[in-house]
């Protein structure tokens, strides 16, 4: 059997077509696809490969056979070294060591938030449309009094509820510390415009930011230009939820930043079990790290994340550009009101159908076999590469004879 990527090697170097993903792609998610639905909630839970399964067994053969010899060599803890390195490969960040494995995006702020001074609390601007993790964590540090949050509102004169940049960076003073914000809203897929520039403002007040990248890395091009980047594997990398990360700019481990939500991996030389009194942390990314991780979830990411690397975000972004345009031209051409963008490449990876019981019309695609889902009012519709044409436009049918 051929490897994903010499699997991958047979679509050329050239744009992406429906027939090279049926003859090379398709077949190497011959499990999943015999669900026999349309599944459109891609941007979501990512559709698994059927090498997911092997790569989990892989990891639990080790434990069978070596006990805690499998943590040694071509083990459980190389394999976190590689996924270090694909996520950091991924968001274009050189020093794989300050990519900091988590089990979920949250965790990752809560180390960011747990990084500062606990003499007062931490002053953060973060936009209503960060996800409901983020939200709800920023909501209960405020409520500890451990943080003071300026939540910046949506455009309310916006249909969609788009963010306006300029508003973002209004909010950002001289007293703040830290700024959340998502690179794509999860509700509605926007980009925010002029995040560099959010940066650099944020920067010029003395603040740090942090980007949720969640619904952004493997789907558009996304590099690590601020000083801390969560994201995880659930959607677009296809390897399931546990598989997430923290990135932290290589500038704040050389300044020695710490936090508390730390453990023994942390540690210098953590197999020596030396337990002096003042802490010594690793000199390299490591210092970030906690304790015993949970190995199996680096196999489960392995091969989306390899095939996403594989093809490259940059050819994925164009199909996805182009299954977007003609879903949502399916749409119009059903009589199906769907938000059109002014710019396509200023939205994600999904397209929005508003409804006023968004919940209930997408129970009921989904009874209809089209796997899709909602956010306030709106459905929201995610083909990936493996959604053919036919697929769409029979969504699209499916959806007009519904409303």
């Amino acid at each position: 059997m051929l490897s994903i990527e010499e699997q991958v090697s047979k679509l050329g170097n050239g744009p992406l077509t429906e027939h090279a993903i049926h003859e090379h792609i398709r077949p190497l998610f011959s499990r999943v696809l015999q669900r026999g639905e349309i599944y459109l909630a891609n941007h979501s839970l990512g559709r698994p490969l059927d090498q997911t399964e092997n790569d989990i067994l892989e990891a639990l053969s080790l434990w069978y056979a070596k006990m805690d010899g499998a943590w040694g060599s071509g083990g459980w803890l190389d394999e976190m070294y590689a996924f270090r390195e694909r996520v950091a490969k991924l968001i274009d960040l050189a020093d794989s060591t300050c990519v900091i494995p988590k089990t979920s995006a949250g965790q990752g702020l809560r180390a960011v938030l747990n990084s500062f001074p606990v003499d007062r609390p931490i002053r953060v601007v973060a936009t209503r449309g960060e996800f409901d993790s983020i939200d709800f964590i920023l909501k209960v540090y405020a409520l500890k009094g451990r943080a003071k949050v300026t939540w910046v509102e949506p455009l309310m004169t916006d249909p969609v509820r788009l963010f306006d940049s300029e508003s973002i960076i209004s909010a950002i003073t001289h007293g703040t510390d830290l700024v959340v914000i998502s690179q794509v809203v999860f509700a509605t897929g926007q980009v925010i415009p002029k995040l560099d520039e959010m940066v650099h403002a944020a920067h010029g007040s003395g603040a740090l930011v942090l980007v949720d990248a969640y619904h952004s890395a493997g789907v558009i091009p996304t590099r690590m230009n601020c000083d801390f980047m969560i994201g995880g594997s659930y959607k677009y990398a296809r390897g399931g939820p546990g598989a997430c990360w923290l990135a932290i700019d290589p500038r704040h481990i050389d300044e020695k930043r710490r936090s508390l939500d730390t453990g023994w991996f942390a540690k210098q030389n953590q197999f020596a079990f030396m337990r002096e009194d003042d802490p010594k942390f690793a000199e390299s990314g490591d210092s970030w790290l906690e304790s015993t991780p949970p190995v199996i979830t680096y196999y489960q990411a392995r091969a989306g994340m390899r095939l996403l690397l594989a093809i490259g975000v940059e050819r994925l972004r164009e199909y996805s550009l182009q299954q977007l345009q003609y879903l949502r031209s399916c749409f119009r051409e059903s009589g199906v009101s769907c938000f059109e963008p002014k710019s396509p490449n200023d939205f994600g990876a999904f397209a929005l159908v508003p409804h006023n019981d968004a919940n209930a019309l997408a129970q009921k695609l989904k009874a209809e076999g089209v796997n899709t889902d909602s956010r306030g009012n709106f459905v929201r519709f995610g083909p990936d590469i493996l959604n053919t044409n036919e697929e769409l436009r029979e969504a699209a049918r499916i959806t007009a004879q519904l409303i």
